[in-house]
């Protein structure tokens, strides 16, 4: 199988944690490098973010991660929309000049989407689309950046267009139907994967002591440093643990694009007095996380919204639990009170009771570890990228269907 996977404004190779590079990125990276194992060839076309040495790039086995221009390499992403006719051209151009011709088309993201849609219309092939995140809800949500009219009305009407949509969780299926008035059977629900591989148990010790971390309780936090991921609540949730001495929390994330709001959380923790409990590393190498991982008591996730929380995965991989509250996989994923808890809202006190238990539990022995990470087993990328797959001959099979069904009712 030949695929084209579009993913605009985001690229897979780009630093974790970024303005514009979450668990979307490690999602197309991770996807790709498994589609390609299996044989598949897979083209992943990006824009050119940063300067680079070659237009192509070797993601893996039988996986091309291929730059074009689309705006400067600071171009915010909303502005990016006006560049989407060029980037398209010049995807069509590249296709045309090597003979590629593709199987199917999978878009990440609303920008994606409508490259995805013109491809599908000049191909002729089957689009599918991921959004990860819904502009409708996080308006719904109102917290952060505001979202645009215009992402909206899009993202409405490619959930018509295209042919099938990939939803991470039941949550984000209930979504789509409830803000775009989406088909049901048109939706279909395939969680995100977690490289087991990469993301291991470590002895807690071991890895505090690669991390100079040693001889107190952590709490870890990793994401973009937006304030959708409610860090402030995390930050009070500190406040209300302070009766306890020797915790740290480890904020992971970020780059120059928050420096603003990174600022504005450093002002907070010295406002509520534990600035000296708050460590804010900015980003870090993935290869790096599962010691930071292996090194806490605990991991948060205090968000106000996810799509999915792959950070929920990383960590019960590495074998440390998980206190978040009720967004994306969560309540599918943590098992209430063996592998974590789930916290109904942002509630700084109710997270900080959830956390009291976490640490007053010691959580390091091999048996508990083993456990947890268990508990995340059949969220490899080779199962998956199965099931993407499934969806992927689903697709092409039904249009085949369709296809045959017409070329009958003509000779009739």
């Amino acid at each position: 199988m030949k695929i084209a996977m579009l993913s605009i404004h985001s690229c897979p190779l780009g630093k974790v944690g970024g303005e514009n590079t979450g668990g979307m990125s490690v999602y197309i990276r991770e996807l790709g490098r498994e589609l390609g194992k299996r044989g598949h060839l897979v083209d992943v076309y990006t824009r050119i973010h940063e300067p680079i040495h070659d237009q192509v790039v070797e993601l893996g086995e039988n996986v091309r991660l291929i730059h074009f221009k689309a705006g400067e390499e600071e171009t915010h992403k909303l502005e990016l929309y006006s560049h989407l006719a060029d980037f398209t051209r010049n995807l069509e151009n590249f296709r045309k000049e090597n003979g590629l011709r593709y199987d199917l088309i999978h878009s990440h993201y609303w920008l994606s989407g409508l490259v995805g849609e013109q491809l599908q219309e000049w191909w002729d092939i089957p689009h599918l689309i991921g959004f990860h995140t819904l502009g409708a809800v996080k308006k719904a949500v109102g917290i952060g950046e505001g979202e645009p009219e215009l992402r909206i009305n899009v993202e409405r009407k490619l959930v018509k267009d295209c042919h099938r949509i990939i939803a991470s969780t039941e949550k984000g299926k209930e979504d789509l139907i409830t803000y775009y008035d989406a088909a049901p059977e048109a939706i279909s629900i395939i969680p995100c994967g977690v490289n087991l591989d990469l993301f291991r148990p470590i002895q807690r010790e071991a890895a505090r002591c690669h991390l100079g971390l040693n001889g107190e309780s952590i709490i870890v936090f990793v994401g973009r440093i937006i304030p959708l991921k409610g860090i402030d609540n995390m930050l009070k949730v500190m406040a209300h643990l302070e009766g306890k001495q020797g915790i740290k929390l480890v904020v992971i994330g970020g780059d120059d694009h928050s420096q603003a709001e990174m600022q504005r959380l450093k002002n907070l923790s010295r406002t509520l007095r534990i600035d000296e409990s708050v460590i804010f590393l900015g980003s870090v190498k993935q290869e790096t996380l599962p010691f930071f991982y292996s090194a806490a008591d605990l991991c948060v996730v205090p968000s106000y919204y996810e799509s999915f929380g792959l950070v929920v995965l990383e960590s019960l991989a590495c074998g440390t639990p998980v206190v978040a509250t009720k967004v994306g996989c969560a309540e599918s994923v943590i098992r209430y009170g063996e592998t974590g808890y789930v916290v109904p809202d942002n509630d700084p006190g109710s997270l900080a009771d959830k956390i009291s238990l976490l640490l007053s539990t010691p959580n390091g022995k091999p048996d508990f570890v083993h456990s947890v990470r268990a508990s995340v087993a059949k969220y490899s990328w080779s199962n998956i990228s199965e099931a993407i797959l499934e969806e992927y001959r689903s697709v092409l099979k039904d249009l085949s269907t369709k296809a045959c069904k017409g070329a009958e009712e003509f000779r009739v």
